[in-house]
């Protein structure tokens, strides 16, 4: 069922729509080299097949999985042949990400004298798997998951086509049925079709029914790659919920990562993270709340223990957010780098020697418990260089909005009292 024109392919309208820049060249049978880069399914080397068919050129394909530089070699030779002959290869490149630096290498001078038409394709983010150089010789087009409706029109062309799908069959299965099918495939064409002729092996007298489908679609998931960039895309999503105070959302990021299955050990210490970072002192309690769902976890395991990762997503969301002590650590690195290594003060410095008493370590220290107040204000505990630095700016938020109300305070009465 593999679409042979640009208008059977589904779900691609923004990259191959009547207008769009890649439709006007193919049609014309103006090829470039480009990298395919979209999820499982969508038609990548449907799309391969269609721009040799276009261009009027030799197809090879060869996968990065199976294949080695030997291969590639194999592989370039024989599009070297038919160049001296006049003709034009298209060489498709599946799974593409999976080459080394040296077996993506290997393509370059190819491409560059026209060899070879390069057609990789990758479910990974190019801009990481794939060297600059060969990115450099190739565009990249985006290809997107398929709706649930594109995928319908491909199911209904494959139970109507007698050629070469399921129309011999004269099946019955009704639009829900289809839609059911399509939205388990999850963006995958491919999965669906597979779905499709399941079916069609359990029908009964030629109808796809209820107990037809429960038994096709019962062991599905979501599209996770762990890992993969849907993995971090995922996780940033669910952190940067919890941060936009959106428990909803994050209780949703938080079981789509479980449901693909993720580690919920590492989405526990994601979790202590987002507590420390992006909550901090704001709500101490979020920590502590983080660290006991983490060790529920670890003494309930799934599925029980889930409940408490899902409880302490929902606190963290609602938790008030302040990354002050987040920010005010990073000041206080930065500065240390830069200002080397300052002495300490002598009235702080420890005295354990008479030699060091005599060179007047510890001379002048003001023990703060003997102070009135508790805080010898007119006491300097940062180096010379550093006096007056602040980097701690505690937020209106929460807990942290005392904590400023005391420290804006302390610092007004230590200015006051170094003024004396």
């Amino acid at each position: 069922m593999r679409p042979r024109t640009l208008d059977e392919i589904v779900g691609q309208d923004r990259l191959l729509g009547p207008a769009s820049a890649l439709r006007r060249a193919l049609e014309a049978g103006s090829v470039h080299s480009m990298v395919l880069w979209g999820p499982p399914g969508c038609g990548k080397t449907t799309l391969a097949l269609l721009v040799a068919r276009y261009a009027d050129a030799h197809f090879q394909a060869i996968s990065a999985v199976l294949s080695g530089l030997a291969d590639v070699r194999k592989a370039l030779a024989e599009a070297e042949g038919l160049f001296a002959q006049g003709r034009r290869s298209v060489l498709f490149v599946d799974e593409v990400h999976r080459f080394n630096k040296a077996q993506q290498d290997a393509f370059l001078p190819h491409i560059e004298r026209g060899v070879i038409v390069f057609v990789g394709a990758t479910t990974e983010n190019p801009s990481f798997e794939l060297n600059s150089a060969l990115l450099s010789r190739c565009r990249v087009h985006v290809m997107d998951a398929v709706g649930a409706d594109a995928i319908v029109v491909a199911l209904k062309r494959a139970l109507t086509d007698d050629e070469r799908g399921l129309g011999e069959l004269h099946l019955q299965v009704d639009d829900e049925a289809l839609s059911l099918m399509a939205k388990a495939a999850d963006g995958d064409v491919r999965r669906a079709l597979t779905f499709l002729e399941i079916a069609a092996e359990l029908a009964h007298e030629n109808r796809i029914d209820e107990s037809t489908l429960q038994q096709v679609l019962a062991d599905r998931t979501r599209r996770f790659d762990k890992g993969g960039e849907q993995f971090y895309d995922q996780i940033s999503a669910l952190h940067k919920s919890v941060r936009s105070s959106d428990p909803d959302a994050a209780l949703y990021w938080l079981v789509r990562m479980l449901d693909g299955g993720c580690e919920p050990l590492y989405l526990a210490r994601r979790m202590v993270r987002m507590a420390v970072e992006d909550i901090g002192l704001a709500d101490p309690r979020a920590w502590q709340l983080t660290l006991h769902a983490w060790d529920t976890y670890e003494r309930l395991g799934s599925p029980e223990g889930e409940l408490a990762l899902a409880e302490a997503v929902l606190y963290l969301a609602m938790a008030p957010k302040s990354n002050a002590a987040y920010v005010a650590y990073g000041a206080a690195r930065a500065n240390v780098r830069e200002s080397g290594t300052l002495e300490v003060p002598m009235h702080l410095r420890n005295a354990p020697t008479k030699l060091m008493k005599g060179l007047g370590y510890g001379k002048d220290y003001q023990y703060d418990p003997d102070i009135e107040g508790g805080v010898a204000l007119d006491q300097q505990c940062l180096p010379d260089a550093l006096a007056g630095t602040e980097f701690y700016a505690p937020t209106a938020n929460g807990i942290e909005a005392k904590i400023r109300e005391k420290l804006n305070a302390l610092r007004a009465a230590r200015t006051k009292a170094h003024e004396k």
